[in-house]
């Protein structure tokens, strides 16, 4: 099945044209689902990250969870492309298709097809939930799953919109969908009783958890809030409907992940305070703690207290584990600021920070912090600003995104990739103290080793060496002069062309 430009939009239109599919999907009735995007996700300084398909992250959302389906409406090529990199990272579960062409888009067929297989799926023993999500095409040419029931047999149906033209990161798709299942669960709640979570009812007050983490992570933070008399709520994005429940009715929500804006909308408007930052290192734990605290009204002296209770083991532990050297940092998970909180206070030297995500009110903090030592952090982060980091910038490390990485190898530098070897650690309370030392080092002692790697494979794959051969290359000289020869004369022709 192939795809086509939506009703409206301009024939041949594809991924990438951005403006024009924003202009046809407010033309088509999406014009408030786009003024949304628009205030969530601000985009600037840059429109475009350069992070994969964001509906890869609300997709991925909705497969780690229990008894949760997933349609998607899209191109064909888009839908293979998702489900093969879900797969690939461990979707255990299949995806439903809804495919359509340039007629069942014209006439309206689309809708009333995903109309017919939301039907079909909503089988109340397999199913809690179904999550249908449109990709670029159907959003931009308006179709209405707000049309959708809201329940068949049992079944609730939550309908999102997953446009690349209006989510910008695959990490700010992930709270698309937590947003719209915790609106969807805020209405259960406020029509009547709900189902306690398979864990049960906690017998403190909790704090939710925004953001993706590493498991170890929400029992650390657990661990720093009871000398509180507190508990860690669940974390979202949740594994369990009911846990949406759970974390509706904790009184703080922590973005730990601070672009979680859709989520931060669905807690206000169920009247629970926001607190932003982390519990990373010292100074991010100290004052995580007195702001938890104080969201809560807990005594002074017995927030001090839990403080005292934490503080002096971390600062022992990022005494015991230190880093030395200069670090670039880089990536579009969203945690990039805390990871930098973290490696400076355990010693390093880190000069750059950038983030796909966007600035949000829950990220301000952090952004002090490190601004205050001197750290240059960049928010919409493009390619070509991390690479201009890492050149200008010199580091022993670049921590970074796959491109990034694979740049600073070509350079002979160490580097790490930040979403599987650094966000993949414990970064919490003492336990995420020291957690970093150890791989970071070692990647820094591998400097020599990159030069000689450098230095042996210097020219190989290169201008002319690029490719397989046999032999030596066949090179003409004469053939690439004549063919710049042509290409300046049309140069030139145009640029006459354009002074009359």
């Amino acid at each position: 099945m192939t795809d086509s430009a939506p009703t409206g939009a301009p024939e041949g239109m594809g991924c990438h044209s951005a403006a024009d599919m924003a202009a046809a999907a407010s033309a088509a009735g999406n014009a408030e689902l786009m003024d949304r995007f628009k205030a969530d996700y601000p985009v600037g300084p840059h429109d475009k990250p350069q992070s994969m398909c964001p509906a890869f992250g609300s997709l991925r959302t909705g497969l780690r969870m229990r008894r949760v389906g997933t349609i998607i409406s899209g191109s064909a090529c888009c839908t293979y492309g998702l489900s093969f990199v879900s797969h690939f990272y461990g979707a255990r579960r299949s995806i439903g298709y809804v495919p359509f062409n340039s007629e069942s888009l014209v006439t309206g067929k689309l809708f009333e097809d995903i109309r017919e297989a939301v039907h079909e799926m909503a089988d109340p023993e397999r199913y809690d939930a179904i999550v249908v999500t449109n990709l670029c095409v159907p959003t931009a040419s308006g179709v209405p799953l707000r049309l959708l029931p809201s329940e068949i047999n049992g079944v609730r149906i939550v309908g999102i919109d997953v446009p690349g033209f209006g989510v910008p990161t695959h990490a700010e798709a992930k709270d698309v969908l937590a947003g719209a299942m915790l609106k969807y669960a805020r209405a259960e709640v406020e029509a009547g009783p709900v189902q306690a979570p398979v864990s049960g009812r906690s017998d403190r007050p909790t704090v939710a958890l925004l953001g993706e983490m590493f498991p170890a992570d929400p029992v650390m933070i657990g661990a720093l809030l009871a000398p509180l008399g507190l508990a860690a709520g669940p974390v979202v994005p949740c594994r369990d409907w009911r846990e949406l429940y759970a974390a509706l009715d904790s009184g703080v929500a922590a973005a730990i992940h601070p672009f979680y804006t859709a989520s931060v909308r669905e807690f206000q408007a169920a009247g629970r305070a926001i607190v932003g930052s982390a519990p990373v290192g010292h100074d991010g734990t100290a004052d995580w703690l007195a702001n938890i605290g104080r969201a809560y009204g807990i005594a002074p002296e017995r927030v001090a207290a839990a403080q005292n209770a934490f503080l002096p083991a971390i600062k022992g532990a990022l005494a015991g584990a230190p880093i030395n050297g200069r670090i670039t940092l880089s990536g579009y998970e969203g945690s990039e600021l805390i990871v930098a909180r973290l490696l400076i206070e355990s010693g390093a030297d880190v000069p750059y920070v950038g983030t796909a995500a966007g600035k949000t009110p829950w990220s301000a903090a952090d952004r002090e912090w490190l601004e205050s030592k001197g750290v240059v952090v960049k928010y919409r982060a493009s390619l070509e600003d991390d690479l201009a980091a890492m050149e200008g910038f010199e580091p022993d490390l670049a921590i970074g995104t796959t491109p990034v990485v694979q740049k600073a190898k070509a350079m002979g530098l160490p580097s790490l990739y930040f979403t599987n070897l650094i966000s993949a650690r414990p970064l919490m309370g003492p336990a995420g103290a020291g957690s970093l030392a150890q791989v970071i080092n070692a990647a820094i002692g591998n400097r020599e080793r990159m030069a000689k790697m450098k230095a042996f494979f210097k020219g190989v794959g290169e201008g002319d060496t690029s490719g397989i051969w046999e032999g030596a290359p066949n090179l003409r000289p004469d053939f690439r002069a004549a063919h710049q020869k042509k290409l300046d004369k049309a140069a030139k022709a145009a640029k006459a062309e354009e002074m009359i």
